[in-house]
């Protein structure tokens, strides 16, 4: 089985390009905070490579911008390639099956995009009776 459920933040604006036979996909990086800090105290994080296609690559061209917050839903392929030294690469990018805008609405990018999601204001909110809940 190859899963891979992530939470994090865009290092940069994501990049939209076309495959030779027309394919759409983009590409973005993300953080991801380790639970804990190493032992100066210090916050670390882990660095994903993520690639999208098709539609899904469209949306997050359109919605994402860097510091966006996403979860990703996925899997991990190994990539080898040879780079302009001829020298043989290997790297490891995430597929993201599905990506959640997890940064509200409200906030806008550099790029002037904004995430498709915005959580109702508290007070457009209803108080609820315990007594009407099923459980």
């Amino acid at each position: 089985m190859n899963k891979i459920i992530l939470i994090g933040n865009l290092t940069k604006d994501p990049e939209n390009a076309t495959t030779q036979s027309g394919v759409n996909f983009t590409r973005f990086q993300i953080a991801v905070n380790r639970p804990f800090t190493n032992s100066a105290g210090e916050r670390v994080a882990d660095y994903f490579d993520v690639i999208t296609w098709r539609q899904l690559a469209d949306r997050c061209a359109k919605y994402l911008f860097k510091g966006s917050k996403v979860g990703i839903n996925g899997s991990v392929q190994r990539r080898q390639y040879e780079d302009r030294d001829g020298i043989k690469r290997t790297s490891f990018d995430v597929v993201a099956d599905e990506v959640e805008f997890l940064t509200p609405k409200s906030t806008t990018g550099a790029n002037g995009n904004r995430a498709d999601h915005e959580p109702p204001p508290i007070s457009d909110m209803q108080p609820v009776d315990n007594d009407d809940l099923p459980f």
